[in-house]
């Protein structure tokens, strides 16, 4: 009966948007970012782009026309594109949008659950689980994935931490409300950290299982994760909400039928990245999205726009995705690289030895060759 299973509500007719929704040139501009990465770290001959909860498949899409349109670059190599769905409702979306519809169910290959080949010729899979995925050099997006996972709310009282739970009002029969556990719960004992100095926390368990699980198949195989989702550094306590017909919405009232969301808490998923990567951010998406050369494409595009309409429609997006009110603050970047992607292994013993390592991208300006 979940939200996602049964409406899923992305864009102008659902229940909220996202960027690539706003803007073909946030889809882009993450393309390029896995192509600079490809580049500097030697240009492997394989390339899997692993997306995780890929909505209708938009972004996807952007990418894969930046592939496109790089084709002389990326000749060498065998790119794929590996999707992470449950909804099946979604992955039919996808599939119409990616691929035309043209899709093969269970394929011989027991982990996906469907394949099929995009409009540009590159092989897709899809698979219920990260799990799934085939080991291997990849690239992993997560364009707001976690903060559509599960929480676990804590408060801090004079006998410790409670949980929030959910409950049935006994005044009012079929409505729930939030009260605390009257004892310490295993989840209170598990997932506060010592150090918490906060009275409110949220707490996504399965975002710290999917970060180790990213962080050890890049530690192994290589690659890097990027995340892009409005959340804080583990600062900000109580983000629970909903959103239907992109107005807020009380989470506790007709279940199933809204959006619910709580920022991503980034401090916590660099804990759970347990050292074995590197990982960098959370920046703001608009000091991302600047260093990535928004401002330039955005030019490049006004230029080749003919009339007043499209212009309007592209300045409005820029606003959408930059204007510190808007999406340009609320929303962050932050990536999963491995160590040596950002110091030399053999630095500590001959310094100066090595030619610099290439800035990356996005988190430093993207130097275009």
């Amino acid at each position: 009966q979940g939200y996602y299973t049964r409406r899923g509500g992305v864009g102008e007719s659902g229940d909220f948007i996202t960027s690539p929704e706003i803007s073909q040139v946030f889809g882009e501009l993450i393309g390029i970012w896995y192509v600079s990465e490809w580049m500097a770290m030697g240009k492997p001959n394989t390339f899997q782009l692993v997306e995780l909860g890929p909505g209708r498949g938009t972004l996807t899409e952007d990418i894969l026309r930046v592939f496109k349109q790089l084709a002389s670059v990326l000749s060498k190599c065998d790119v794929s594109v590996h999707l992470v769905e449950v909804s099946p409702k979604l992955s039919k979306i996808q599939a119409e949008m990616l691929t035309g519809g043209k899709v093969q169910p269970n394929p011989e290959d027991k982990s996906a659950y469907m394949k099929g080949i995009s409009k540009t010729g590159i092989p897709i899979f899809w698979y219920r689980d990260i799990q799934d995925v085939p080991p291997g050099y990849s690239f992993y997006l997560a364009h707001e994935f976690f903060d559509a996972l599960p929480i676990h709310k804590f408060q801090r009282t004079e006998k410790g931490w409670r949980e929030v739970l959910v409950d049935i009002d006994p005044e009012v029969p079929e409505q729930l409300r939030f009260v605390l556990s009257p004892s310490r719960t295993p989840a209170t004992q598990n997932f506060i950290q010592p150090e918490e100095t906060r009275d409110h926390v949220e707490v996504c368990p399965e975002a710290g299982v999917i970060v180790q699980r990213l962080a050890s198949r890049i530690e192994k195989d290589g690659g890097a994760a990027l995340v892009a989702d409005y959340g804080h550094d583990g600062t900000k306590t109580d983000t629970f909400r909903g959103f239907r017909n992109h107005k807020l919405h009380d989470v506790l009232s007709a279940p199933g039928t809204a959006d619910l969301t709580a920022d991503v808490d980034f401090s916590y998923l660099r804990k759970m990245a347990q050292g074995k990567t590197a990982t960098l951010g959370p920046i703001k998406q608009r000091q991302f999205l600047k260093n990535m050369g928004i401002d330039l494409r955005l030019q490049v595009l006004l230029q080749n726009s003919g009339d007043t309409a499209t212009r309007e429609q592209l300045l409005h997006s820029y606003d959408m995705l930059m204007n510190p009110e808007k999406m340009g603050d609320c929303f962050n970047f932050f990536a999963l690289l491995p160590h040596h992607r950002l110091v030399h292994p053999d630095k500590k013993d001959k310094p100066g030895s090595k030619s610099p390592l290439p800035p990356v991208a996005g988190f430093n300006e993207l130097l275009l060759k």
